[in-house]
This record gives structure tokens, sequence and C-alpha cells, in this order.
């Protein structure tokens, strides 16, 4: 039996009862907070490009949720997963850079409404989904984006792959050929870093596209490479170039060990690798400490992987151009954490991006790398304050809790109404809902953001 087979026989014959109530806990929290995101990024210039794409590729079986029209599940998995990431607020593995919610739950939405799923058959898809997610990233670390691509569409086409199969209730052999299906479309270059093109948040969408459109052909017997992970051009050693990858990590304890459990929540529309300067800076300036006024430098210190991503090229992250550079620069939201004593999707409008103040700010904070870094999102912040007095901090990032992921969830959609905002969420923490009645919950919830936002 390969990886990949092995990988497909437990993804097909996991039951709900087998899941362990911890993952069922977090595979509705992030149902909930990826459908949050989805809404918070309905009237971007991207999710109204993607919306306006969906209408000219109309089909059946899936609603588009920010519409309202229906689309083919395809289609409509591609929408949502562009939503999703499209404010980069989504849910993050530390160690692989690898976003799995916004895939996973777009193929799985997408799927589970043209199957008529229940609620456990569709909280288990989004289990298996992440943690294929999980074990998939583990065997290359960060090593695809030390070669240019981006982990997250390298990774979320098997991802998305595997839970719409589950939702679908294919085979161990079907979803075998799924996910050799999927390998072959993975991809994605970190090219947007150039000039901070919209193809970042296509990954996403085109991975959960491409997990459901491979989970369908092999529905219909479309046969796909039961090798598409351990031969030698299979999908390590073409992505990293070496096949010598460890992949005795995509099933060690698998079913036992749930690494799927390691993916971080955000609490701030960023880069993750930045997100724990962030509440370093507002806790100095919560304590009095430091503030926009009395600060004559910051230095930031983080692992060497990361500068390319946060802390290069200078002039851009000193003056980003739009949002998804300001996303991506650690002087920026620094910068602003400082300004504005927050952090929100408010300090990604063109206004906040073009503030002189943040700039002015921004230039006096310097990136710097240390090789002894590297664990997890860790780091160093200093901060000279106008008295030539250095305060220094370890930086470290924490989760949110999940009473901070629901407040998340209502500052995403606080533009509803609230009969429609707490129906939602009171369906997926407190109820279970078929997948056809949570997206049509979901969508009566969309089309309510939309007239706010009309």
């Amino acid at each position: 039996m390969t990886p990949l087979e092995a990988m497909a026989a437990w993804a097909s014959s996991l039951t709900p009862a087998e899941v362990p109530d911890e993952q069922h806990r977090l595979a509705r929290l992030r149902l909930l907070d990826t459908l949050g995101l989805i809404a918070a990024a309905a009237d971007h210039p991207a999710g109204i490009s993607l919306a306006g794409w969906a209408d000219h590729n109309a089909g059946a079986g899936a609603t588009v949720l920010v519409t309202g029209r229906q689309s083919t599940p395809a289609v409509a998995a591609l929408v949502h997963g562009g939503l999703a990431h499209a404010r980069d607020f989504d849910d993050t593995f530390p160690e692989t850079l690898v976003h799995p919610g916004s895939i996973v739950i777009a193929a799985s939405l997408a799927a589970g409404e043209r199957a008529d799923a229940d609620f456990a058959r569709l909280m288990t898809a989004i289990v298996v989904g992440y943690e294929i997610a999980a074990r998939l990233g583990a065997v290359a670390g960060r090593g695809f984006h030390a070669r240019g691509f981006h982990a997250t569409s390298v990774v979320g086409p098997l991802a998305a792959a595997a839970a719409t199969c589950r939702v679908l209730a294919l085979n161990a052999a079907q979803t075998a050929d799924a996910l050799g299906l999927a390998a072959s479309m993975s991809g994605g270059l970190l090219a947007f870093l150039a000039d901070g093109g919209w193809s970042k948040w296509l990954h996403t969408g085109w991975s959960a596209h491409g997990g459901v459109t491979a989970a369908e052909l092999a529905a219909h017997r479309f046969r796909g490479p039961h090798r598409a992970l351990d031969h030698h051009y299979g999908l390590y050693a073409a992505f990293l170039g070496a096949a010598d990858a460890d992949l005795g990590l995509l099933t060690d304890a698998l079913g036992q060990k749930w690494l799927g459990a390691a993916a971080r929540p955000k609490s701030f529309p960023c880069a993750h690798v930045i997100e724990p300067y962030i509440d370093t800076v507002l806790a100095l300036r919560a304590s009095g400490r430091a503030s926009a006024h009395n600060v004559r430098s910051i230095r930031c210190t983080m692992a060497s992987w990361a500068m390319p991503i946060v802390g290069e090229p200078r002039a851009i992250k000193i003056a980003p151009r739009n949002d998804l550079e300001a996303i991506a620069s650690l002087p920026f939201m620094v910068a602003a954490a400082l300004c504005e004593g927050r952090v929100d999707l408010t300090t990604l409008r063109p206004d906040s991006i073009e503030r002189a103040d943040i700039r002015a700010l921004a230039e006096r904070v310097a990136c710097e790398a240390d090789e002894t870094l590297g664990a997890g999102f860790d780091g160093r912040i200093a901060v000279m304050t106008a008295g030539g007095k250095w305060i220094s901090e370890s930086v470290a990032l924490t989760a949110p809790s999940e009473e901070q992921i629901v407040e998340k969830f209502r500052a995403n959609t606080a533009r509803l109404s609230p009969d429609a905002h707490a129906t939602l969420e009171r369906a997926i923490l407190c109820e279970q809902p078929d997948a056809r009645t949570l997206v049509r919950v979901a969508a009566a919830t969309m089309a309510g953001c939309n007239r706010a936002r009309s």
C-alpha cells in the first residue's frame, strides 16, 4: 500500500464516532470562523470579482453564499475559498504556513450541499481535510516556500479532495484516485509578493475547486496515480527538488495523533508571523510604556525564513501600495497598532494604508533576521523611547480563545441584522443542521450582509 493509499483508506473509513469530541468542537469553530471571513470579504474588490465570475459560470448543485445564486460545487468552492482568504484572516499551521480552513471548509460545504450530507458527516469531512493538510505540510515543513511555492496551494487540492470524498462517501480506491488527481492540480507561485497581485487569494479557491473536481472525477471512475506522493516524479520530489522526504509523517499514528489540531485561528488580518509583534506592541501601548508619540525606533527580530515574507523589500514594507502588501508588512502593522491601538479590517482600507503618520512610524521600524529563531513564530522586539530607553520583549504566538473566535465572527458579520447573525451562530455552535439547511441559513446571512453594504 502506498502512502497515498493509506491516507485514502483512513479518510474514507473514518466515522463520526471515531472523531474525538475536541476535534468535533474545533470543526464547529473553524466552520464559524470561515463563514465569518467569507462575509467579511463580500464587498472587497476581489470578492466582487469572484461573485461576478460565478454569475457567468452558473450551474446547479451548490449555492454561492454571497449572491444566493446557484452554481456547480466546484465553482462555489472556488468563490468561498478565495473569499475566506482574501483578508488573510484565516487559520494557519505555524510550522508549514498552510491555510487549511479556507480550502477544506469551502470544499466541504459545496460538496455537502449537493450530497445533502448530515451534520456529522460534514464535521467529519472537515476533520479529515484538516488532518490531511497537516500531514502533507509536515513532510515539507517550510520547504515549499523556500522554493517559491505557496505551500497552501501545493497541499490544498489534496486536502480538499480528501474532505470532498468523505462528504460524498467515496470508498478507499476512489479516494486514492481523487488524491492522485488532486496532486496534479497542486501549484501556486509566491509571485504575488512582487506587486500585490490577487493570485494568493485565488490559490485557496483554486485548491478547493481542484479538490472538488478531483473527487467528482473519481466518483465517475476517472483514475488517478496512487504514487503521486512517493514516486520520483511525485509531489515532494517535484516541488522540493528531492525524493528523500520523510513520508512516514503522512501516516504515523494516523487517527490517533491529530496533527490537524495545530491550526491556529488569527486574531488580526495579516501574515500570521506578524501577530505576536502586534500583540506585544498593543500590550506596551495599553500599559503606557510605548506610544506612537514617544517611540524613537523599533527593532523586530525574526527567523530568517520570515524576512522575505514580512520584512523585505524594505521600501514596500514601509509604504505598502495595496492591502495585500499591507497584510504582509511587519513595519506597517506594528506602526498601525501603535498609532491606532488596534489592527482590524479597517487597517486595510486605502485611507489607512496611505496615512502619513503610520508610514512615518513604519520608517522607524527595522527588521532583522536571527538564525537561532524559527520555532513557531517566535521572535523579539525592542522599542527605544524618546528618552533613549530600550524596552525589549520576546514575542510568541498565542492562540485565541473560543470566546475570541466567536467575537471575531460577530465582528466580521457586524453589518448583518442581529437576527441573521444570531441564527447562523446558533446553528453552527448549538445545533446539528444538515449541509443544505446550513447553507440556506448562511446564504440568508450573506444576503443581509450584501444589503447592508449596498
